[in-house]
């Protein structure tokens, strides 16, 4: 729980959306080839594997730091949406910035917002609000990737603890205010077994303690990572972040902060990739999206379903950062269940669509080459405690518990948690569960079968064939997963397919339920069945073979509105909102 120590500012701070809206004109046409902060700027940097200087420079002039800090501590943090919002507009435009600038400060910071001490507190406020940086080194699971797998053990001595071992890859180490490491602090395994510390590596004696070189990999080539080894290097308690062995509760709830936050930052990215699609397309067509070409078919269902895919995809997301507010107790199977599908649907996207631009996917500068390094950049986000395997390993034994005791028995979700606009109460960490046995999002699926859709046409009836298929096999994973509880040795091997079920069915309770709640909304396309039943329509082929038949006006109304906003240059996500270039 934060502890409100510094006075927040006198004078009400804009709200997300204007911050959101300040920022992206700041940064300014990223297709600009004059503009310092615009993609010809970057990709250099990022050809030259050196942080984006320029972007960073503008973030600190916007004050970029203090959206990481809860107004409690005098910073502009008041939702995790709403740091979303914000930070999407970096991401579209470069994810190694929105990372080193500040996503890797977040992490970290989340941690100390969870478990530290009002000192603690305090003091990591000051060195964000002050622009410095804050670093993580992640604990390691049983599914972790390679890329982040280490161990770093520390043992109690009379006057603090000693560290030993290394971590290989730290992102911000070199620049570090302030580290939030996790140790193995008891040799026996089990739930006691880690803690947390919190202490500035710049202070660390010589000689104790070693900075390995960095480590350059394919993606976020603008990102430092480095490692950090130890040998039997003195800290004192004070650096305990929480009480001795509380590191993995501490670490399993900020992954639900954490996965959450990242995977619908990746969403950024991919409008950007859409845009960049949809522009190249309408150049290459003679007379524009007025005359067609001989892979005009193809290109436009390509595109159709990469807009469609970015809407399904950014419904989830909205939805379980808002379950971060409205149901916390049942975030641990959001969380993860969201990002285990963002390589499924927005890195498939991204490769779908690269057959628009053809040989144009290999350019590496100019609005092209942004392409590109979207396509390096997206999947490293995937990595780690947030891998495929860790979030369907996090998703598998809370199955059962949500089969016996939620699944069709589950009262559907406030309005709310689908409204993208309605307030949102203080986030309550201490609320955020290790494990769950409910699922409101799911019962949006029910009450859309339930309840009859006003109006008439053949989408619409579409749609409701898709929700009544989906609800049916959301029935049928029900007995999936209770018949399994017979059979305990396959319950693993199965469980990893039933995840990925679960995880669709929830992705398009999202659509619908988004979709239900913004009739007479101020959005028109939101309101439209067209989208809602491309969306479910993907979710069902995905699960069945038997799926009904989308009517081409469908895609032609989804067609309509991508070349809508991108003329009108809107973003292609959900908040539908004006950017530059």
């Amino acid at each position: 729980m934060v502890t409100a120590l510094l006075a927040p500012t006198t004078r009400p701070a804009p709200t997300a959306a204007a911050r959101a809206a300040e920022l992206e004109a700041r940064l300014g046409d990223p297709g600009d080839p004059g503009n310092p902060l615009g993609f010809a700027a970057l990709l250099r940097a990022d050809e030259q594997a050196r942080r984006f200087d320029a972007g960073e420079d503008a973030l600190d002039g916007f004050g970029g730091s203090a959206e990481f800090v809860p107004v409690e501590l005098g910073g502009r943090l008041d939702s995790v949406p709403g740091l979303v919002e914000v930070m999407r507009p970096v991401f579209r435009r470069d994810v190694a910035l929105g990372m080193g600038y500040g996503m890797t400060s977040y992490m970290a910071a989340s941690d100390v917002w969870t478990e530290g001490t009002p000192e603690q507190q305090a003091r990591l406020a000051k060195v964000l609000l002050a622009g410095g940086r804050a670093a993580i080194a992640q604990p390691e699971t049983t599914h972790s990737n390679d890329y982040v797998r280490s161990q770093v053990t520390a043992r109690r001595v009379a006057d603090g603890l000693l560290l030993s071992g290394g971590k290989p890859a730290i992102n911000n180490l070199d620049r570090a205010e302030a580290l939030v490491l996790f140790c193995r602090t008891d040799p026996e395994p089990g739930s006691r077994s880690l803690s947390a510390l919190l202490f500035d590596p710049r202070e660390l004696p010589l000689g104790r303690a070693r900075t390995l070189p960095r480590h350059l990999a394919v993606g976020l080539r603008g990102c430092r990572f480095a490692g950090l080894e130890f040998d039997d290097c003195p800290l004192p308690d004070g650096a305990l972040l929480g009480p001795p062995g509380s590191g993995i509760e501490a670490a399993l709830r900020s992954f639900h902060l954490s996965r959450t936050v990242m995977s619908a930052l990746a969403v950024g990215a991919v409008d950007t990739v859409l845009r960049t699609a949809a522009g190249f397309d309408q150049s290459h067509r003679p007379n524009g999206w007025g005359a067609a070409r001989a892979s005009a078919a193809r290109t436009d269902t390509a595109v159709a379903g990469a807009f469609v895919n970015v809407l399904l995809y950014d419904s989830f997301a909205a939805v379980a950062l808002r379950a971060l507010h409205l149901l916390p107790e049942q975030t641990s199977v959001y969380s993860a269940a969201l990002k285990y599908l963002m390589p499924r649907v927005l890195i498939e996207t991204m490769y779908e669509l690269s057959t628009v631009l053809g040989s144009g996917i290999y350019a590496r500068e100019g609005s092209l080459g942004i392409f590109q390094k979207h396509l390096r950049d997206v999947p490293v986000l995937s990595l780690g405690h947030a891998g495929t395997v860790a979030c369907q390993a996090t998703v598998i034994p809370q199955l059962p518990w949500l089969a016996r005791r939620s699944w069709f028995a589950e009262e559907p979700a406030p309005a709310g948690l689908f409204r993208l606009r309605d307030p949102l109460p203080p986030l309550r960490t201490e609320r955020l569960s290790l494990a769950c046995d409910r699922d409101s999002v799911s019962a949006e699926l029910l009450a859309g079968v339930a309840e009859e859709a006003a109006g008439r046409g053949r989408v619409l009836a579409v749609l409701r064939e898709l929700v009544a298929l989906l609800a049916e096999q959301f029935r049928e994973l029900r007995e999936q997963v209770l018949e399994l509880e017979e059979h305990p040795a396959a319950r693993e091997v199965a469980g990893f397919a039933l995840v990925d079920r679960y995880a669709l069915l929830l992705a398009g309770a999202s659509v619908l339920g988004v979709w239900r709640h913004a009739q007479g909304g101020d959005d028109p396309f939101l309101a439209d069945p067209s989208w809602a039943a491309a969306a479910l329509h993907k979710v069902a082929r995905r699960l069945t073979p038997k799926v009904p038949a989308l009517p081409p006006e469908c895609e032609a109304r989804i067609l309509q509105e991508v070349r809508i906003r991108f003329s009108a240059r809107h973003s292609y996500d959900l908040w539908n909102t004006p950017v530059s270039g």
